[in-house]
């Protein structure tokens, strides 16, 4: 169902400063993670309570998501897809059907033109007032507080803190060739287009901001998004 991406390194100094990149990148994502789930565990705790409070069913939901893994052979990089289990704070009734947001999507990613106007609702390119979101959930959503059990996600190693976010099995199924280049790097818990569009833009511009940032990644500008995040969700800019 998901194709390997490859691609073939010369074996020079730029291919030794990716290699190196990437285990500075996983310190970087366990020192990180391990230190904020450390410092957060007062909210998430808080937050749990809320939850528990507000609607039945788990505080923590489960969910399928797609992510990378960088395998090195014989000079030749190989980005593998594969599926994980990602942890969010639940902000849905329980039981919510899936059908609603995989209807959405599947518009959302084929639309073109003036097509794409139909998904704007608040000015944002993203599915709102969604009656499946609790009371609780929408305030998470809208600070990205949900995300936060993802840190542990970091800590296994399925994801990054910084990249592309992981898209549902159903989502990569829909994409256009193009848009498979975006799981060419580690999949992350915030990245560019978060911090500088969010869901200001369409599918295809965010796919083109995650490949403009796989283009130019380093720890400096990993740092650097990790830096505006707080800002942009205490701004709650693009949120729900």
């Amino acid at each position: 169902m998901y194709v390997p991406l490859s691609t073939s390194l010369n074996h020079d100094a730029r291919s030794a400063r990716r290699a190196g990149y990437f285990v500075a990148k996983r310190v970087i994502d366990v020192v990180g993670a391990g230190t904020l789930l450390l410092l957060t565990l007062p909210v998430l705790l808080v937050v749990s309570v809320l939850i528990a409070l507000d609607s039945k069913g788990p505080v923590i939901y489960r969910q399928t998501r797609i992510g990378s893994r960088r395998v090195v052979r014989n000079g030749t990089v190989t980005w593998t897809p594969r599926e994980f289990t990602i942890y969010k704070f639940r902000t849905m009734l329980k039981d919510a059907p899936r059908s609603t947001h995989e209807e959405y999507m599947r518009g959302f990613i084929g639309a073109t033109g003036d097509e794409r106007c139909r998904y704007v609702s608040d000015g944002l390119y993203k599915l709102t007032n969604d009656p499946r979101v609790t009371r609780v959930g929408r305030v998470l959503r809208k600070l990205s507080i949900d995300e936060l059990p993802q840190l542990w996600n970091v800590l296994k190693g399925d994801m990054s803190l910084v990249g592309p976010r992981p898209a549902l099995p159903y989502e990569v199924e829909m994409y256009k060739d193009w848009h498979l280049a975006r799981l060419n790097t580690p999949q992350g818990l915030t990245g560019l287009w978060q911090v500088s569009a969010r869901s200001q833009v369409d599918f295809d511009e965010s796919v083109k901001l995650d490949l403009q940032y796989i283009a130019k990644q380093s720890i400096l500008v990993d740092l650097l998004i990790l830096l505006k995040t707080p800002f942009v969700a205490v701004m709650a800019k693009g949120g729900a």
